[in-house]
C-alpha cells in the first residue's frame, strides 16, 4: 500500500496531490486546510506544505489564556490562531515547516493512527541524515527531544493530519510564547504537555536553508509516492478566503471559543496598591462575573464597576467602549483606564 492502512472503497488511494502555500497568514493557511478537507475528491490524498509567521496555534479544545502569553505575543506582532483539531499548542515561525495529509477514505479508515502519516515524514528526515523517531501519542523526536508535534481531525470518511517540523526555529521565542503567565488558571479545557524541543538543521548531513529543505522534502515525497502538483483555481481560492474571513480570523473563534475557565490575577501598582481580580469566563469569551480585592483605596464600590463589565467579551475594544466616561480612579485611586485594561487582559 502507498500509506499503510489507507484504502478507498477496498482499494488503494488513487491520486496523491502536493499543494504549497506561499502565504504566511495563519488564518488563511488553516482555512486552506479545512477547505481541502471539505472538498477532497474521492480516492485522493493531499499533501500540503505551509508556514505561518510568529503564530501560536492552539487546539480546538484549549483555553488560549492558559497556553500562551497572548498580550506579549500580540505586542510582538504575533497572532493567536485556533485549529479544528485537538491536541496542544504549538509555535510557528519561518524557521518551522508545517505539513498536512488529507486522504478521502472508504470503510477501512485507520482512525487516529498517527504513525500512518508520521512514518513517511520520519523516513524522509532519515534520508537527510536526521535520526527521527515516532514518539508517544503524536510526536516525532531526535534523541528524545521533540522536533514535531502532530494532530488529527476526523470528518466522515476523511482525515486531516497535520504536523510541525522544527527546522531552524527561534527556540527562545518559542519557549516564551508557549509559557503561561503568572495567573493561576483553573480551566475546564485540555492543557498542553510541553516537551523539550530542538531543531533538526544541526542533524542534516548536508546543511541547507529552510527554503532548500522545503524543496528537498517536497522532491523526496514526489519521488517516493508519485505525487502530482495541484493548484487551486480562482473559485476555490475564493472559498478559502471566505472561510478565513468568516471563521479563522474572527475573535469569537480564536479567543471566544475557549472553554469556560476561572482566572485570578494579582498586581501591585505604584500609587494604587495591590489589586486582585477574579474572573469567571463563560463560553464565547464573555465575562460571567468579575470581582476585585486588595489594599487599594476608592470612592466608589468596585462591585459597581464589575456589573458594568459583566456579560461583555474579554476583548480590548469592547471593554474600552464600555468604560467611556467612567473615571477608573474613583474605584481604584491613582489608576487610569489603560492600566486597568492591561490588568484585566494581560496574561503576564
Amino acid at each position: 500500500m502507498i500509506f499503510r492502512g489507507l484504502t478507498h472503497n477496498g482499494g488503494m488511494i488513487k491520486h496523491i496531490r502536493v499543494i504549497e502555500s506561499n502565504i504566511t497568514d495563519p488564518y488563511r493557511n488553516l482555512a486552506y486546510e479545512e477547505y481541502l478537507l471539505s472538498t477532497a475528491e474521492a480516492g485522493a490524498l493531499y499533501f500540503y506544505l505551509w508556514q505561518n509567521s510568529h503564530t501560536v496555534v492552539i487546539g480546538a479544545n484549549q483555553n488560549c489564556m492558559s497556553e500562551c502569553r497572548v498580550d506579549k505575543l500580540e505586542a510582538d506582532g504575533g497572532r493567536l490562531a485556533r485549529r479544528i483539531s485537538g491536541g496542544g499548542a504549538v509555535y510557528h515561525d519561518l524557521g518551522n515547516l508545517n505539513f498536512t495529509f488529507i486522504p478521502t477514505l472508504g470503510g477501512n479508515e485507520p482512525g487516529m493512527d498517527f504513525s500512518v502519516f508520521c512514518g513517511p515524514i520520519r523516513n524522509a528526515l532519515r534520508s537527510f541524515g536526521v535520526p527521527a523517531e515516532i514518539s508517544g501519542r503524536n510526536d516525532m523526536t531526535v534523541f528524545e527531544k521533540k522536533i514535531s508535534g502532530n494532530a488529527q481531525y476526523l470528518k466522515q470518511n476523511r482525515i486531516m493530519h497535520h504536523g510541525t517540523i522544527l527546522y531552524d526555529s527561534n527556540l527562545q521565542i518559542l519557549s516564551q510564547a508557549l509559557r503561561p503567565g503568572n495567573d493561576k488558571i483553573e480551566s475546564k479545557g485540555i492543557k498542553s504537555v510541553r516537551s523539550r524541543v530542538t531543531n533538526i538543521r544541526q542533524y542534516m548531513k548536508s546543511d541547507m536553508s529552510l527554503a532548500d529543505f522545503w524543496i528537498a522534502l517536497k522532491t523526496h515525497m514526489i519521488a517516493a509516492f508519485d505525487m502530482q502538483e495541484l493548484f487551486l483555481n480562482e473559485e476555490q481560492n475564493a472559498g478559502v478566503e471566505e472561510l478565513r474571513e468568516t471563521v479563522y480570523s474572527q475573535w469569537s473563534w480564536n479567543y471566544g471559543n475557549s472553554p469556560p475557565h476561572n482566572v485570578r490575577k494579582e498586581r501591585r501598582i505604584e500609587g494604587c496598591g495591590k489589586i486582585e481580580v477574579f474572573l469567571d469566563i463563560e463560553r464565547e469569551g464573555k465575562i460571567g462575573s468579575i470581582a476585585f480585592c486588595g489594599d487599594f483605596f476608592g470612592e466608589l464600590e468596585p462591585s459597581e464597576l464589575g456589573e458594568k463589565l459583566t456579560g461583555l467579551h474579554l476583548e480590548y475594544g469592547e471593554l474600552k467602549d464600555a468604560l467611556k466616561g467612567v473615571n477608573i480612579s474613583r474605584y481604584f485611586h491613582a489608576l487610569d483606564t489603560e492600566t486597568f485594561l492591561a490588568l484585566i487582559l494581560d496574561a503576564s
